[in-house]
């Protein structure tokens, strides 16, 4: 990183923090004892109000916050930025509703020629094949700001696709939809195969959930008071509320490698990998009504995978080969 533009993040950091140390710039900035004094020294001859506080818990101070000179981004910066608009456009919904086309003229508009023509090379040499948005979202706003908010909302939803713990998406159910009033508080969104998913905590089952964000036909803000440790959860963290049922069904399987990958592309909260003595099993269970979908998923593991137990999980993913083959 060029001296200019460090001094430039660097009085953007200290203004942040209004007290720092030495080992906060080098660390902050992968710099040496003797840089980061010199930097100070530098920062204090363009007039950075910093003064020195001795003791135990010294360090430096701000005197007052700093009016910054306008943000500005190098190459490697624009170009990450182009790639970050790339990556969205699949996107037919996104939480916060902006035309891809506006931003997208607004950061050419804001370009040199130089980086304009860059943009325009890398344009042409990269694209992004992943899978593209199945349905629209309408409520996606809405649901990220409950979560951010920690707001108690009622939704209606489709009932018969309501996410179960281990799988966002049983549609396994032949019935016509039934819609359904839930009372949720939203914990988190996220994208996966073309759907978006919103993790919530359902105060009606009084059991963490996963809803399909297009069968959500209406929502609205209740009065109710949220449940605090909730908020403190994040995306992560979220699948710690996931409880199996009494009457839930457990399962093994014996992984390669392969289908590790295959995992981590896409695994729900009730299935984890556990290593036993140098060899990966997938372990997990499933409820009764989810036996069409657990078989669908493990059948998408190939020869990368072998159960072990049930029983009858093994003769069910047997015929299911076998009904495959009667439409071959």
């Amino acid at each position: 990183m060029k001296k200019s533009e460090r001094m430039n993040q660097m009085l953007r950091f200290i203004n942040q923090k209004q007290h720092f140390t030495l080992q906060d710039l080098m660390q902050e900035f992968q710099i040496s004892k003797r840089t980061a004094l010199r930097d100070i020294a530098s920062l204090e001859e363009i007039g950075a109000p910093i003064y020195v506080e001795y003791g135990r818990y010294g360090g430096y101070r701000l005197l007052q916050q700093m009016q910054l000179p306008p943000i500005s981004f190098n190459t490697s910066e624009l170009h990450a930025l182009y790639f970050a608009m790339q990556a969205l456009r699949s996107f037919t919904n996104l939480p916060f509703q902006i035309s891809f086309r506006s931003i997208h003229e607004k950061f050419l508009s804001a370009l040199s020629e130089n980086q304009r023509q860059d943009i325009e090379q890398i344009q042409h040499r990269v694209s992004f094949r992943h899978t593209e948005q199945i349905r629209d979202s309408e409520h996606l706003e809405f649901l990220l700001m409950a979560a951010v908010q920690n707001i108690v909302i009622q939704i209606t939803y489709q009932q018969h696709i309501l996410s179960s713990s281990s799988n966002p998406d049983n549609s396994s159910n032949p019935d016509k939809p039934k819609p359904s009033i839930r009372t949720i508080q939203p914990i988190a969104l996220y994208a996966m195969k073309g759907y978006w998913y919103c993790q919530a905590y359902d105060l009606d089952k009084q059991a963490y959930r996963v809803f399909r964000c297009d069968r959500i036909t209406s929502s609205e803000a209740t009065d109710i008071e949220p449940i605090t440790h909730i908020n403190e959860l994040n995306l992560q963290d979220a699948h710690s509320l996931w409880k199996p049922s009494e009457n839930a069904i457990p399962f093994k399987c014996m992984i390669n490698e392969a289908g590790v990958e295959l995992f981590q592309q896409e695994q729900f909260p009730s299935m984890q990998l556990i290593n036993e003595s140098g060899e990966m099993t997938l372990v997990g269970s499933y409820e009764a009504h989810e036996l069409g979908f657990i078989i669908r998923y493990l059948a998408s593991f190939g020869k990368s995978i072998k159960i072990m137990e049930p029983d009858t999980l093994k003769e069910s993913l047997k015929q299911h080969y076998l009904d495959l083959l009667d439409h071959v």
